[in-house]
């Protein structure tokens, strides 16, 4: 069985947050399993790491959780998040302005190393 996965944000927009807070449960989850797990922000999803952004989100109105309670609780468990430095770029995101959960900024090709990696299961949303 593997234990390391590899989550892509690729299609997770702020504007649409009913479909931003599964990828943290799918996160929160592996790691609860006790796999290591990376979470890539690329494209628009480098926003939701905005200091505030996630926080004013919620996927639901019934949950009473905002977006950024649902990543800090996968940051917690252990998550890693990564931001990718071209998207950052593109969206002109400085990297102080980021909350604290972020460990650190890779990019297409780290993603890619675990895509190939066959001890590493990949997810994209």
């Amino acid at each position: 069985m593997k234990s390391h996965l590899a989550i892509l944000l690729w299609a997770t927009d702020p504007e649409a947050p009913h479909r931003c807070a599964t990828p943290f449960f799918h996160a929160a989850a592996a790691a609860a399993l006790d796999a290591e797990v990376e979470v890539h922000f690329s494209s628009r999803s480098v926003l939701l790491l905005v200091e505030g952004a996630a926080a004013t989100l919620q996927a639901d109105d019934r949950s009473g959780k905002t977006l950024y309670d649902h990543m800090r609780q996968a940051s917690r468990l252990g998550a890693k998040f990564l931001a990718c430095s071209d998207a950052l770029e593109a969206h002109a995101v400085e990297r102080a302005r980021l909350v604290p959960e972020v460990t650190g900024i890779a990019g297409a090709a780290a993603f890619l190393g675990r895509v190939l990696d066959p001890e590493w299961a990949t997810l994209v949303f």
